[in-house]
């Protein structure tokens, strides 16, 4: 039985359809479905983890939130590997339970917290946190300069902000995406916002450290992801046109990764330093 998404404006399930990958909110309630295979959307836990270490000074009463969570892989993973407190919000109840369920499988529902919620209203409530966690989620929270306004006011002085994103090489054009779910950035349009909105930058990770579009985990991906649709088109033929869209969407952002798109992991420091 698919589960009702949490109340919210038509805006802001446009953009959570776009950030994965799907052309229309009517596909939304098919998304758990369609990624059952899958634990890890979006953020890298690996990557997160390792940036923790190297930059955050960790401690037991250390908190994290994790905006548009998904399925939770980020915050269970993070809160096994570091042991502490993470806090995970996203608009999909079937990723929510998931979540739910998993950190009970990594005997971390001590430390792991997950709600369903809009994290646009979620950012106004939020606060003092050590480190939020943006992980591939686009535009949900607004443009560019609105989404780092918002992180930045989730974390306490000092704190730190990481995001999962993809930018255009400097010599990129946006019509060269395939997959075109908002306007991307430059690396140099990111740094001169991240200045502006008094972020430093600590670190970065990108590149095939980051993503690998060719590699066979694409390849395995998208055969799950094409399985599922194809049970979908057998149950309800009337929406074949809504789930081959999907299918062609989704080979278009492997195509994007590593192609015409830059991807990448940011640290970055909440003072400026």
């Amino acid at each position: 039985m698919v589960k009702e998404l949490h109340p919210t404006t038509k805006g802001i399930e446009e953009k959570l359809a776009r950030s994965l990958t799907a052309e229309t909110t009517e596909l939304l309630p098919f998304l758990p479905y369609l990624l059952q295979d899958f634990w890890e959307l979006g953020s890298d836990p690996d990557v997160m983890i390792k940036l923790i270490e190297k930059h955050v000074n960790i401690s037991e009463n250390m908190r994290i939130l994790d905006l548009a969570c998904g399925k939770g892989a980020a915050s269970v993973r993070i809160a096994q590997k570091l042991q502490v407190g993470v806090k995970g919000i996203d608009l999909i109840p079937d990723f929510v339970e998931f979540a739910s369920k998993k950190a009970q499988e990594y005997d971390v529902d001590g430390l792991c917290h997950f709600a369903v919620g809009d994290i646009n209203e979620s950012v106004k409530a939020e606060t003092g946190y050590d480190c939020v966690i943006y992980g591939a989620a686009g535009d949900v929270l607004g443009s560019p300069a609105d989404t780092l306004r918002k992180l930045k006011s989730t974390i306490k002085p000092g704190g730190y902000i990481l995001i999962d994103e993809s930018y255009l090489p400097d010599d990129g054009k946006q019509e060269d995406v395939k997959y075109s779910n908002y306007e991307y950035l430059t690396e140099k349009q990111w740094l001169a916002l991240f200045s502006k909105a008094g972020l430093g930058l600590i670190d970065t990770v990108s590149g095939a450290d980051a993503a690998d579009a060719n590699n066979p985990d694409s390849t395995k991906g998208m055969a799950f992801i094409t399985a599922r649709a194809n049970e979908l088109i057998a149950k309800h033929p009337d929406k074949k046109e809504i789930f081959e869209g999907y299918l062609r969407s989704q080979q278009n952002e492997y195509d994007d990764i590593g192609g015409s798109l830059v991807c990448v992991t940011w640290i970055l420091r909440g003072d400026g330093i």
